[in-house]
Parts: C-alpha cells; sequence; structure tokens
C-alpha cells in the first residue's frame, strides 16, 4: 500500500475490536475472510463506508456453521467493539459503553499489533457491488435481529398464527382424493422461519397483472411486467432504490451465502428484464441495472447460474428479453440502445452467449385477443 494512503487510513479509518474469538474461526470482512489466529482481536484501517462483516463458527471437529454476518456503515475513525459470545458461538449484539471505548482508545499502539489490516485492494470491487446501498435500504431490508443468516432457524406454525378463517382441519379435507405427493406435503410441519431472521425485502407481486384484468390484458401483462415492476417501485421511497436492494440481495447471497437472498435477486432479475413500454421512463434505473448486473456476473459461476429443471442459463434467457424490448422500442434513446448493444458484445466475448437475431426469437408467444 501508498506508504501516504496508509498514514491516512490509520488515522481516518474505522477499527473493529472484537474479543474472544475462537481459534480457526472463519472471519471476514466484504469480499475477504481469513481464520482466526490465537491473537486476532480485530480489523483496523476500514474505509469509511459501508461493510459487511462475516463470520463462521468451527468446532472441535473442524466443522463450519452456517455464515453470519452484519451490515455496518463506518463513520471517519470510527471505534466499533464487539465480543464473541461463546455460548451463543455468535457475535454479541450488545453494544459496548463509551467509557469502554475511551479506554480501548487510550490504549490503541497496544492494541494495534492485534488487529488485522483491511484488505484495500478489494475495497474498490466492493464499492462497485455495494454503491447505491444506503442506510435507508440497509434499516428497511436487513432482518429485525440485525444478522444475515445463510441458514435460517425455522419454526412449526402454530394454530393461533394461522390466518383468520383457516381450519386447522383443512390439510385433512385437502387429503381427499388428492394424489401421493399431495397427502405426503400435507403431513410434513407447516415451517417459516422464526420472526426476526429473515431478510425484509420488498415484496414482489404473485400476479403480474391487476385484478380486473381481462384475458388478453392477463396475456400482456405477462409478457410486459411494467405493470407488476411499477407497482414494485411504487412501494419504494426512490426508484433508484430498487438498485440498491438488488445489490444488498446479491452480496447477502455472494459474501453472506443466503438462498433467501439468491431467490429475491433472481426474481428481481426475472420482473427488470421482462419490462418493455416502462422502459424510457426509468432510463436512469435501467441505466444502473445494465451497470450493476453485468458486474455481478463476474462474481457468479455460469453453472450457479443455470436452472436444474430448464436447463438453461437464467441469466441469459432474461438478458435476451431485456435486449429485445431495447432494441425494438423506438421511445428508448440511442445512448442506452448503443449502451445495451455494446454490453452484449462483451457478454459474447466472455461467455461466449448468442444474441443474434433478438427479435426473430421462434420460440415467442402467440397474442390472442379474446375480446
Amino acid at each position: 500500500m501508498d506508504p501516504e494512503l496508509a498514514k491516512r487510513l490509520l488515522i481516518e479509518g474505522g477499527t473493529f475490536v472484537i474479543f474472544n474469538v475462537p481459534d480457526e474461526t472463519d472471519f471476514g470482512i466484504d469480499l475477504k475472510s481469513w481464520s482466526t489466529g490465537v491473537n486476532f482481536k480485530g480489523i483496523k484501517m476500514i474505509p469509511k463506508g459501508l461493510h459487511f462483516i462475516h463470520y463462521s463458527a468451527t468446532d472441535k471437529y473442524g466443522g463450519i456453521a452456517p455464515k453470519v454476518g452484519f451490515f455496518y456503515i463506518f463513520k471517519q475513525s470510527e471505534f466499533l467493539v464487539k465480543r464473541w459470545d461463546k455460548k451463543e458461538e455468535r457475535v454479541d449484539s450488545d453494544v459496548a459503553s463509551a467509557e469502554s471505548i475511551n479506554r480501548l482508545k487510550e490504549n490503541i499502539k497496544e492494541l494495534d499489533r492485534y488487529l488485522g489490516v483491511y484488505p484495500y485492494d478489494l475495497w474498490k470491487p466492493w464499492c462497485d457491488l455495494t454503491d447505491k446501498i444506503n442506510e435507508r435500504i440497509i434499516e428497511r431490508c436487513q432482518p429485525e435481529c440485525g444478522f444475515v443468516c445463510s441458514a435460517l432457524e425455522l419454526v412449526n406454525t402454530s394454530d393461533a398464527s394461522r390466518p383468520k378463517g383457516t381450519d386447522p382441519s383443512d390439510k385433512t379435507r385437502k387429503s381427499i382424493g388428492a394424489t401421493l405427493e399431495d397427502k405426503e406435503k400435507n403431513l410434513l410441519p407447516d415451517l417459516k422461519p422464526k420472526p426476526g431472521t429473515e431478510l425484509r425485502l420488498t415484496e414482489i407481486p404473485e400476479k403480474l397483472y391487476p385484478a380486473d384484468a381481462t384475458p388478453s390484458e392477463i396475456t400482456k401483462h405477462s409478457l410486459d411486467t411494467s405493470y407488476a415492476f411499477n407497482t414494485i417501485l411504487n412501494k419504494l421511497e426512490d426508484p433508484m432504490d430498487i438498485i440498491g436492494e438488488l445489490q444488498l440481495a446479491f452480496v447477502s447471497f455472494l459474501v453472506g451465502q443466503s438462498l433467501e437472498a439468491f431467490e429475491h435477486w433472481k426474481k428481481l432479475v426475472s420482473i427488470i428484464c421482462a419490462v418493455d413500454t416502462l422502459i424510457p421512463n426509468k432510463r436512469a434505473v435501467y441505466v444502473e441495472f445494465l451497470k450493476n448486473i453485468e458486474n455481478q456476473l463476474n462474481y457468479v459461476p455460469e453453472e450457479v447460474l443455470c436452472d436444474i429443471v430448464a436447463n438453461n442459463n437464467f441469466i441469459y434467457h432474461n438478458l435476451r428479453k431485456l435486449f429485445t424490448s431495447i432494441e425494438s422500442n423506438e421511445e428508448i434513446d440511442d445512448r442506452l440502445k448503443s449502451m445495451a448493444e455494446r454490453m452484449k458484445e462483451r457478454l459474447t466475448d466472455k461467455f461466449l452467449w448468442d444474441f443474434e437475431n433478438l427479435c426473430e426469437d421462434e420460440d415467442a408467444p402467440v397474442i390472442v385477443d379474446l375480446n
């Protein structure tokens, strides 16, 4: 690292101090993780801004527990102090007192040798992945417990927590005339994530069309998800927040290993890529979406993006839809069309994806007007 930069980060960078972390715990920040040693007490020289601190506890047999992490926005020269809860095998959520923090600051020279240095070479890639995530998005989307867990704790749904009007004997009645598979499902416990542990992401509409839609309108909204996407955007304080949420879901999967976040990311990508008529009105959102999705593809192996049932590449087929809409929509300006064209060329060079003849898709559905 440049000596001047190192000196500045030492003064202006944040410090994360954590006590009692067991040896060989997988502990990391942002895109980097380490196996801790006996002297590990935290990380220093953390750049100002958003970070994701994550860890996986290790048992005496070398088994690694599911990953847990939390988002934190460090201010300039901020001192964050935590302790490891040995009983729960996790970072304690309690905040250290001001007196404890001041005492540690006074002894920083003694503490310094036990602190790892932030991996500054990964700072720019991390910023590129998270530059649209702000405090408002974190507050809205992170679990109430404050921690993103790769394996959610599930609890059985009690009769008291069932929706009003639901009869506990419904499962018995539904089993009459049901298939063997349905009967097996009815025998399984009704499990859901423990309250407060799930990510609070924007709800994706189950139906892509208005409640009073005609058959032809249902077909139209199923092919062009502008209505559904606009419904999602109207729930947000700022339309650009959807890009921040897309980023948060992606890094929660990439670093936090949350399958819940990955499924939400895929659903958002599907909705955004199937839009047509709304694109000109949300041009800024689509400029950022194209930048982000191309960057995110650098971090995910292509096999992860393949649907094991349909045996096709999820991202490729969705981007093909979006590029088709951008190419054929006359209301979209030339700059956005050029941006999409250059992106197609780069993806073709990198992944050998074929984006030729977009408007001549033989598998395109036929719209039938039933009115």
